[in-house]
């Protein structure tokens, strides 16, 4: 399951509407797919933001080939490329790499297994490097490491600023984030008042997957939170995959994980146009 080639080879193959939306920190692609149609409602989904979270690019290609009842859906299916080759490939990967990046990366990590690896190739975790309360998270780090580390600043990274930019440009009417596991879906951000929309969506999406939800309280810095705090629309992270399973999610996984959240797309889409 190289998740890269799975993405490229699907993006070329694509007839849709797509592009790119910017590049990795080592210059990898950062695929958008459209499917359905310029109209209301227009939803955002970004897929494994967190490198050893890869199993969620494979729901969005599954998401895609389902396609779109009602108004358009823009995926982005691997946020983090260079991780999730990191994540991956490891030690193979690390060979194409510079010497002192290299060596930097091994550094940080600890050692040679980077399969449970969740930052970018500069060691910054993506979900905590957007500008939504930045840096005050109960579990960020100030270093590079391979998890938790916010940055030298908001957006500091070609990643979220391409997200950012493209979400921006596009306008969603709501987002969904997919990360693994737990089970669980996160919406709102601490110390904001959750829309009446906001409950009703994601009472439907709890409905749709069997997951519970809950706002996040220590949690800042994610894209979510930024989409909620900056851009005022609902936002949710879906944490796809029972507790029980071992990170990072693989084959074991993917059949209870599309099972749960194979329609959640279309389901989310049908409510906002019900409402309109």
């Amino acid at each position: 399951m190289d998740t890269l080639k799975t993405v490229s080879d699907f993006y070329e193959e694509y007839r849709g509407r797509k592009r790119i939306i910017g590049y990795s920190v080592l210059g990898n692609p950062i695929f958008a797919l459209f499917a359905g149609k310029e109209e209301y409602p227009c939803v955002l989904v970004q897929y494994a933001i967190h490198a050893r979270e890869w199993l969620t690019s494979f729901l969005a290609l599954e998401h895609i080939s389902r396609g779109v009842m009602r108004g358009g859906i823009w995926f982005v299916p691997l946020a983090n490329p260079d991780g999730v080759a990191l994540s991956q490939r490891g030690a193979d990967f690390l060979k194409t790499l510079k010497s002192d990046l290299a060596a930097f990366l091994l550094k940080i990590n600890k050692g040679k297994d980077f399969s449970l690896w969740k930052a970018n190739a500069r060691g910054v975790d993506l979900n905590v490097n957007f500008d939504a309360k930045w840096g005050t998270g109960k579990q960020n780090v100030r270093y590079p490491a391979s998890a938790n580390y916010i940055g030298s600043m908001p957006f500091s990274e070609p990643e979220t600023r391409a997200l950012a930019e493209f979400t921006k440009e596009v306008k969603p009417d709501a987002t969904i984030s997919y990360h693994t596991k737990g089970g669980e879906i996160y919406y709102g951000f601490e110390g904001r008042a959750s829309s009446s929309l906001e409950k009703r969506l994601v009472a439907v999406l709890s409905e749709e997957t069997g997951y519970p939800s809950r706002i996040v309280k220590g949690s800042a810095g994610g894209y979510k939170d930024w989409c909620v705090e900056k851009l005022n629309i609902p936002a949710f992270t879906i944490e796809a995959g029972w507790d029980g399973f071992s990170h990072p999610l693989g084959e074991e996984a993917r059949d209870r994980v599309f099972k749960e959240n194979g329609g959640v797309v279309l389901r989310l889409s049908e409510e906002l146009w019900k409402i309109k």
